[in-house]
């Protein structure tokens, strides 16, 4: 592909609920959106194209250390030259976005955004959809819904009630130090054991706290989702080692090496992959395949992407290796209005988009009321 432009949206969008984790409470979704525009081949020749892309990051470094601020930064002064220098040298494609960049240190979700971008161009002018590109053979995936820390454990089973109504077919409960055993305990008290539940500690542990830990053992969890530092990979190998529930990483992932080496010293049994996160969605299909070569359960994250970032993560999610449900879950879960046309959850699932690139068109005159920056480069 040859880029002419790239367009930088900032988006406020309003959560129609707070979402607290233990890090932080979000109000609005502070996100980038990418609009990279360009030529590049299509089936009888070269065809102008357009893609779409999302940066993952949060509005501060709470998560990870990239913030979205820093990322539309880091995209202007860095990304985006450094692309528009190697095309002059070299043809450019989605598949060589990251060694181009691999010079430039860390920043994975800006990363991330620019390669989506591309990848959504490429294959729009091509005809392909992401699920084919990336050999899915699912057209749907099981929805699963992450539920925030909540004020209290009444409006907690509450909540929980109303997306178990709706269809989701497994719970996350976000959990930190004074927030956990008892939350647990009265969602397996209200409603049983046969609902799949999974806890996210967002590295709010210490391996000190490995016998409070252990006492999640006895409400049959899928898994424990990050439960200490993003740079502990040790420390969760020796806490797996103590406890009969699933580790699974999140945050310490940052790449398939990550991974490998998590694999390798048992630091987990499961691992979420967020493809923001790792870099694109070309580093979270090698992710894949290294776990499913080395029997590791793998689902797909997510970081209240509209749906744009919700498409591509579908389609992700379509691949035989995602064994467990992920968070795709329903537009209205997040937002009220979203920027493509929503997402909805239809027996306890959500289709896989099947048109051109990740298939789905943003909606800009939606944009365009979120929007609070443009700039084109």
């Amino acid at each position: 592909m040859h880029i002419e432009s790239v367009e930088l949206r900032e988006l406020r969008i309003p959560l129609v609920s707070p979402f607290t984790t233990s890090f932080s409470t979000q109000l609005e979704r502070n996100t980038l959106v990418l609009k990279v525009s360009g030529t590049t081949d299509g089936p009888n020749g070269p065809v102008e194209t357009v893609g779409w892309g999302e940066c993952g990051s949060l509005s501060d470094p709470y998560y990870n250390s990239e913030y979205t601020a820093g990322a539309r930064a880091m995209l202007r002064e860095y990304l985006v030259p450094t692309l528009r220098k190697s095309q002059s040298d070299q043809p450019l494609s989605a598949e060589t976005v990251g060694s181009v960049l691999h010079h430039i240190v860390g920043h994975q979700m800006s990363k991330s955004a620019i390669e989506m971008a591309i990848l959504d161009a490429e294959l729009r002018a091509r005809g392909q959809s992401f699920a084919r590109y990336l050999g899915a053979t699912r057209t749907r995936v099981p929805s699963g819904v992450s539920v925030g820390i909540q004020d209290s454990i009444p409006q907690l089973l509450e909540t929980v009630g109303n997306y178990l109504s709706q269809g989701y077919v497994r719970i996350k409960l976000k959990i930190k130090p004074g927030w956990d055993i008892a939350p647990v305990a009265a969602v397996r008290k209200e409603f049983g054991y046969d609902v799949p539940l999974q806890v996210d500690a967002n590295a709010a542990y210490t391996l000190v706290d490995a016998q409070l830990l252990r006492r999640l053992d006895e409400f049959a969890l899928l898994l424990i989702e990050q439960p200490l530092a993003e740079d502990d990979l040790v420390q969760h190998a020796k806490l797996a080692q103590s406890l009969s529930t699933p580790i699974c990483l999140d945050e310490s992932v940052e790449s398939a090496k990550d991974a490998a080496d998590a694999i390798t010293l048992g630091a987990a049994s499961v691992i979420n992959i967020k493809p923001s996160r790792v870099g694109g969605y070309l580093e979270a299909k090698r992710i894949h395949d290294l776990a499913s070569a080395h029997g590791i359960a793998v689902w797909c994250g997510g970081m209240l992407e509209t749906g744009i970032g919700r498409a591509a993560n579908a389609a992700l999610a379509a691949l035989d290796g995602f064994t467990l449900p992920g968070d795709i879950s329903a537009s209205d879960r997040f937002y009220k209005e979203d920027i493509t046309e929503p997402f909805v959850i239809e027996d306890g699932h959500i289709a896989v988009p099947q048109g051109p690139g990740f298939g789905v068109t943003p909606r800009e005159d939606v944009m365009d009321r979120f929007t609070v920056g443009t700039e084109t480069l």
